[in-house]
């Protein structure tokens, strides 16, 4: 693993870093959900973490976190989570102030593409941003990020997959640069971003 990786990733534009999932913000992003009308376009982060363990070195979850413009409070009571009394830990871990988790991303490292060892592809797999935090850039902000730690990782290209039709995300890849490359993976449109050049700016907020 690089040296990137093992750190939070700094996404520059859009007021985020990208944390590695830990105890101290797991709880957080358990509760990230995306627009009911969203959510036949992705999977659920509780999934995305059951991958990421199934899956192993191939997936990189990391926690998009941003900074709150008026800080505010820290520890479960910023986001939501258990009252006193509750069964879990009684001095649970705390976020600097400011700081909270608006949502979810996981790249996918080095896999073998439609089980071919001569087609190596990353990308990205997963991207989950809380319905109260969209329309802030945040989205476009975490892809960023991962595509610079996929360039540290010296990856030449960076894959999505996503499904057609209304509300699809497709407009939102395409203004990152994102091309459709002809493939379909399972019923999924296949789109690749050249690392070599800069994820374009796509001047619109992400949905």
């Amino acid at each position: 693993m690089s040296a990137a990786a093992d750190r939070a990733a700094d996404a520059g534009a859009g007021g985020v870093r990208l944390d590695p999932v830990t105890g101290e913000n797991i709880d957080a992003l358990l509760e990230v959900a995306v627009r009911p009308d969203q959510d036949h376009f992705v999977g659920s982060v509780a999934k995305s973490l059951a991958e990421a363990y199934a899956h192993g070195p191939v997936a990189w979850p990391r926690a998009i976190v941003a900074t709150r413009p008026s800080g505010g409070t820290t520890g479960e009571a910023a986001t939501g989570g258990a009252a006193p009394g509750d069964d879990g830990p009684s001095a649970r871990p705390t976020r600097p102030s400011g700081e909270e988790v608006v949502g979810f991303v996981m790249a996918f490292l080095d896999v073998e593409w439609d089980d071919d060892p001569a087609d190596v592809r990353s990308g990205l797999w997963r991207l989950n941003v809380d319905a109260a935090h969209q329309g802030r850039g945040h989205g476009a902000a975490a892809v960023r990020a991962v595509c610079a730690e996929l360039r540290s990782r010296g990856c030449s290209a960076a894959y999505v997959t996503y499904h057609e039709g209304p509300g699809s995300p497709a407009p939102f890849y395409a203004g990152l640069g994102f091309v459709p490359t002809g493939e379909l993976s399972e019923g999924e449109t296949v789109a690749r971003l050249d690392l070599h050049q800069d994820v374009a700016d796509p001047g619109a907020r992400d949905a």
